[in-house]
């Protein structure tokens, strides 16, 4: 708890359960990490690779991802409510069912990532990159979805867009 991890190179460890909330992992490589069930509630986690990395359902509340690389990533399950995700790269990302109410994703990069069943209510996607994701009963209650590119993405009769927002 708290620990401090700046540049560490944790390539592919296994930190499966453990506790890192308000840990400083900035410039971390953790990439094919496993983060499954991992509390990082309030972690700073900025510009950290966390490529093809494990984090089925890790706590990520609050937590600072601003220009993280989580491409290829798997966060199913994961709560991500209120995290900075402003600039992160979730290329072709596994976020089924993730908890991302409330969310900064800013200019983040979403192209062919999974979210399907996802809360994004209350999210910010301001310029957020959607392309070719998968919305399918995705709540999207409240988001900022303005000059977000949604080119190619799915979404189905379960989808919520924001009230007022016109489905392209």
């Amino acid at each position: 708890r708290g620990a401090n991890l700046t540049d560490a190179d944790l390539r592919g460890a296994d930190l499966s359960g453990a506790n890192l909330s308000g840990a400083n992992l900035s410039g971390a490589n953790l990439r094919d990490a496993n983060l499954t069930d991992a509390d990082l509630r309030g972690a700073d986690l900025s510009g950290v690779s966390l490529a093809d990395a494990y984090l089925e359902g890790a706590d990520l509340s609050g937590a600072n991802l601003t220009d993280a690389n989580l491409s290829g990533a798997s966060l199913s399950g994961a709560n991500l409510r209120g995290a900075d995700l402003e600039y992160a790269n979730l290329i072709s990302a596994d976020l089924r069912g993730a908890n991302l109410r409330g969310a900064n994703l800013v200019r983040a990069y979403l192209k062919g990532a999974n979210l399907s069943g996802a809360s994004l209510a209350d999210a910010y996607l301001y310029r957020a990159y959607l392309i070719r994701a998968d919305l399918s009963d995705v709540c999207l209650s409240g988001a900022d979805l303005t000059n977000a590119n949604l080119s190619g993405a799915v979404w189905n009769d379960g989808t919520v867009f924001p009230e007022g927002f016109e489905i392209p």
